[in-house]
């Protein structure tokens, strides 16, 4: 059963340009250090609804909806999840995903059945490790990287900035990552304070300098920000 730590009916931001709902997925192996839902890391907790129950909103707001977001966590540690994919487009109705890229086999097979993907890339490769807490986190992810830029799926590539969480040679080695391996959109979006964030982590918090914003876009032009 697909196990789902919560839904949200209706939003304008986590699929852009569309009016889709979200099901939130329970379950993540990584344990990064501004995860704003620490609560959907573990499995086996049941909090959220009954996949029926999200099926059945969503057969009365067909028409009203564009589609579907899976996010987490990080849906595709879910068994289940292409099976979910596969009744919500029986619906008619579009599916989008967010993912960290944990499981690049896992999101390879998904790819044909999606319509967009919200790639959060963390960081550089040499900075996964520490910022997710797991070793050897940075390889998969750029397999499923190079998945997704072969699929030819619409998507956004995205990175949470904190100039203490990714710092300004990170973010440059990423651009010139993304560049080379010929990724055509890339959005920086603001780290956002949470209950557990530490007092030196809210303190230390600014927005992209200009200078750096300068050094990325010659690098990456497409950059865009949130």
């Amino acid at each position: 059963m697909l196990e789902l730590g919560g839904f949200t009916p209706l939003t304008t931001t986590d699929w852009p340009g569309k009016l889709a709902a979200v099901a939130f997925v329970q379950g993540c192996p990584w344990r990064c250090r501004y995860c704003h839902n620490p609560e959907l890391q573990p499995r086996g907790v049941h909090n959220g609804p009954q996949w029926a129950e999200v099926l059945a909103t969503l057969q009365r707001r067909v028409g009203l909806l564009d589609g579907l977001v899976f996010s987490g966590g990080e849906p595709t540690v879910e068994p289940e999840l292409a099976q979910a994919v596969d009744e919500v487009r029986a619906l008619g109705l579009g599916v989008g995903l967010h993912t960290a890229g944990i499981y690049p086999e896992r999101l390879a097979a998904l790819l044909p059945a999606l319509d967009w993907v919200g790639f959060d890339l963390k960081t550089d490769a040499a900075g996964y490790d520490a910022l997710t807490t797991r070793q050897d986190s940075a390889a998969p992810v750029r397999r499923a990287l190079h998945h997704l830029l072969a699929s030819g799926v619409d998507h956004e590539i995205r990175t949470t900035y904190h100039p203490q969480i990714v710092g300004d040679e990170a973010l440059l080695a990423m651009a010139r990552e993304l560049k080379a391996i010929g990724a055509t959109t890339w959005v920086l979006q603001p780290w956002q304070p949470f209950d557990d964030a530490s007092r030196p982590l809210q303190e230390s918090w600014h927005p992209p300098e200009p200078a750096l914003l300068e050094r990325l876009r010659a690098e990456m032009p497409a950059l865009a920000l949130r």
